[in-house]
Formats: structure tokens, sequence, C-alpha cells
């Protein structure tokens, strides 16, 4: 049995015995191949060999998943239709109303359209903005496929099937490109372009007798000039412009709308079409006075196609100015 002084002794050799030696510092050769192992960063040839087909084996797989989701997920696609549409789509089926020229890039979020008559330089901007925005309508081939299929539609003509009504500008005067969209004799024209939604059919005011309240008078007194003379072109989804406040309305002056004061209907519903281009509406401001700014207010016409000028929802809101 061993004695009270061999337990102490016993103890001190425990609790103070030589810490076992550590190995070698290996150098960054070694690190990488050490000769004795013959092991690459610690690991055999064979260790190395199986974690790589491992990897292979696993990420093989995992794109080979990821492209049959793919796959499986293109199928229920259509390049042309979309998947949801009008009330199930995000853009719904209250289209909005476009115009152009825009200001410059640099001031992205000015609506003001402000130049002066008598400088070529200074209105050059906006003329060589309509120029590039109405490029696609004047050379066929800018726009994909367009070009073998475009039809001279008329309101008793529509469009046959796999073809595009034509938009032609080109006689469209005095908002041409040889006549400086007569920003030169300050009294510019303005683009104005509808939205497109597809498959979405305009419900039109082709009744001079049931036309909403706030519709202009003018645009009335159109209408019904239409209805007697030309009642097969009342399917149009109608277009006014005019000041916002009584201020720009006396300050606005006389409006000319270009070929129509409208959207002809046989350009709905819109469809996705080859070489399908929006129709336009030129707007001719002829005497807008000169040296004040004017807020311009842009509707677009028809049954369901409602407005909110908060929103900006069925018009567009721009100002002039021209010094």
């Amino acid at each position: 049995m061993p004695t009270i002084t061999e337990d102490c002794i016993d103890g001190f050799q425990q609790y103070y015995s030589r810490p076992p030696e550590r190995p070698k510092k290996k150098s960054l050769k070694q690190m990488v191949y050490d000769s004795e192992n013959n092991s690459y960063f610690g690991r055999t040839i064979d260790s190395w060999a199986k974690i790589g087909i491992f990897y292979v084996a696993f990420y093989g797989v995992l794109g080979a998943l990821v492209a049959i989701c793919m796959w499986v997920f293109f199928q229920t696609l259509d390049p042309r239709i979309p998947k949801w549409t009008l009330d199930e789509s995000i853009i719904g089926t209250n289209p909005g109303l476009g115009f152009r020229p825009l200001p410059p890039m640099d001031n992205v979020e000015s609506t003001l359209i402000w130049y002066k008559g008598t400088q070529h330089e200074n209105y050059k901007h906006w003329t060589d903005s309509l120029d590039d925005f109405l490029a696609v309508y004047k050379v066929p081939g800018l726009t994909p496929g367009r070009g073998q299929n475009i039809y001279n539609c008329d309101y008793n003509q529509p469009p046959p099937k796999g073809q595009v009504c034509d938009v032609d500008i080109k006689s469209w005067t005095p908002c041409t490109k040889e006549n400086n969209y007569s920003y030169h004799k300050s009294a510019p024209c303005i683009f104005l372009k509808l939205n497109k939604i597809y498959g979405w059919i305009p419900e039109y005011y082709n009744d001079s007798k049931d036309l909403p309240q706030t519709m202009p008078l003018s645009l009335k007194t159109y209408i019904a000039e239409v209805e007697k003379t030309q009642p097969h072109k009342l399917n149009t989804i109608w277009v006014s412009c005019e000041g916002e406040n009584p201020a720009d309305q006396e300050n606005i002056g006389a409006v000319n709308y270009l070929p129509v004061r409208g959207f002809p209907g046989y350009f709905y519903p819109y469809q996705n079409s080859e070489g399908y281009l929006s129709p336009l509406v030129a707007v001719h401001f002829q005497r807008p006075r000169r040296g004040i700014i004017i807020n311009v207010e842009c509707k677009a016409w028809a049954r369901n196609i409602h407005h909110d000028r908060k929103e900006r929802i069925g018009s567009v809101h721009y100002e002039l100015l021209i010094d």
C-alpha cells in the first residue's frame, strides 16, 4: 500500500509532467506535398480523387435538375402570348398615355418642353429626339419582321391574320421631319402613343348622345360631326389635349390633331404580331402663347379607359415653354 509521501509524488508527476513534444513545423513545400506520406495538402491522391468524384457527381446531378426544371418551365410559356393578361396581369386593363419628344436624359424627371423657336441649335434636341423615335415608322427594316406583312388598313379593312397595319407619318404635314415638326415656327408638334396591353379591346364612345360630361366640348362637337359625315370612323379611341387650368386654356391656342383625332380601332386588340407598331397621334399646337409655361393635359377616351389626374391614369401631363 503506497504511503502518503508516494501519493504526493505521483500527484506531482501527473500535474507537472513534461508536455508532449510538438511536431516539427513544416515548410510551405512540405504542406503542399509531403513525401513521407505521399500526400498533397494533407490528403493522399486516392482521397482527393474520391472527393473530386463526389463533387462532380453532386453538381452534375444538381445542374441536370435545374436544367430539367427550366425546360419544363419554358414549355409553359409562349414567346408572343404573355401568361398573365388583362386583369390577371400587373399592367391591368387601363392603358397609359405617353408623349414624345422627352426632355434630355440628364433631366429625366422633367416634363417641360422648353426652347427658343428662332434658334435651330436650341430646338435641335427636340427634333432629333423625334427623328429617333419615328425612325421605326419611316424605315420598315428597323422593326423585326416588318416589311413583308404591312397592310394598308382602314375602318372597313382590318388587317388579315398575321399582318399589321401601316402607320404612314410621312403625310402628316406640318408635323414632318422636313418641316422640323414646326418647331422653328414656335408651333411644336407633340406625338402621343397609347401603351400596349395584350388582348385589350377598347369600348368606344361611338354615340354622340351618350358621351361623358367630363369630355371637352370641342371633342363632343368633333364626334357629332364624324357621326354625321363619316359614321364608319366612330370606332376610335378619341384624344383631347387642353390646358390644365383656366389660365393654361387661355394661353394654349388652337390645337390640331393628325391624321385624325384619336387612335383608329382597327389597330386593336394588340396581339404582339411580328412587326406591329403602335398608332400615333400628332398634336400640333398652332399658336401657343410665348414666354409663359403652359400646362397641358392629354387624355385618351374610351368607355374602359378611366382617368385619374393624381395617378396619371389614362392621361399624360407635360408643359410647353416657348421663348
